[in-house]
């Protein structure tokens, strides 16, 4: 079975941004992506808009996949989207604790990412396929690597049909995860996330943030590239493509691309990785 990739977006702020990423997935459905999905911000923040995109992806013919968190949501809230997805034909979603956002002190009804699953169980059975997500680098609020691998099994036993993993550089860390949940009773689908690199000082304190190493021989690569920014792209293509053929020659099921609304980084690297359409 051919391996396949998706593409992820956020939704955009203003009207122009609504009309970029218009154009850019007009150039990544050129790709036949298995599908697009769409980020959810944080507390709910962006529930409109996130709709608003999905629904434009499915009126073009593609598989629309809305990110759903449940940190500072209700269980009735939760039941409303669901309903919403259900009543739009959406058949896959990927199920996420979240974030709170600035300012919000009600944490919800459900607290982590299990719960959720297994609320979107209770209540529309199989109608989705569920995804949820894995750490390969641990997550940065885990207690131990042990407990972050606990917190994942208890995500797939609650009803997760795969996984699409946080973006890393460290292939190796992709595969001792896979081999330890295999070692505790796992077999979805663990798809890597993959991020291309672009812009470096943002990915770097996005990194910083999501807990994502990048390596010490990648980062003193680009920084002796300046403000050549073009060199610096030319590396990212270089070196992410390279991740994605080790990743699935070594057996990855796919690759899920976090394409920060830009269709040339992605286009460039499955050029090169020439993953089957």
């Amino acid at each position: 079975m051919s391996p396949e990739f998706s593409i992820e977006f956020f939704p955009p702020q203003t009207p122009e941004g609504v009309e970029k990423l218009k154009a850019e997935r007009a150039l990544l459905a050129r790709l036949k992506p298995s599908f697009f999905s769409v980020t959810y911000g944080a507390g709910g923040s962006t529930r409109e808009r996130t709709f608003s995109v999905i629904r434009e992806i499915a009126a073009e013919g593609h598989v629309a996949v809305p990110h759903l968190s449940c940190i500072g949501a209700s269980r009735a809230d939760i039941r409303a989207m669901l309903a919403g997805f259900q009543s739009a034909s959406i058949r896959r979603l990927v199920a996420l604790r979240g974030d709170l956002s600035s300012g919000m002190a009600d944490m919800g009804e459900l607290r982590h990412a299990n719960e959720l699953v297994e609320f979107i169980r209770a209540e529309t059975g199989d109608w989705f396929h569920v995804d949820v997500a894995a750490y390969p680098e641990w997550h940065p609020q885990a207690k131990s690597p042990r407990d972050d691998l606990q917190n994942f099994v208890r995500k797939v036993k609650a009803g997760a049909n795969s996984a699409i993993t946080q973006y890393f550089y460290n292939a190796d860390a992709y595969f001792r995860f896979v081999e330890e949940v295999r070692a505790l009773g796992v077999d979805i689908p663990i798809i890597p996330g993959i991020m291309p690199i672009n812009n470096f000082s943002r990915l770097a304190r996005f990194s910083a943030a999501c807990g994502a190493e990048i390596p010490r021989w990648l980062r003193k690569k680009i920084e002796s590239y300046g403000d050549d920014t073009a060199s610096i792209r030319a590396c990212g293509v270089e070196v992410v493509s390279e991740l994605c053929r080790r990743l699935l020659q070594n057996g990855a099921p796919g690759l899920h691309f976090y394409s920060m609304n830009q269709s040339a980084p992605t286009t460039q690297i499955l050029e090169r990785v020439n993953v089957k359409k």
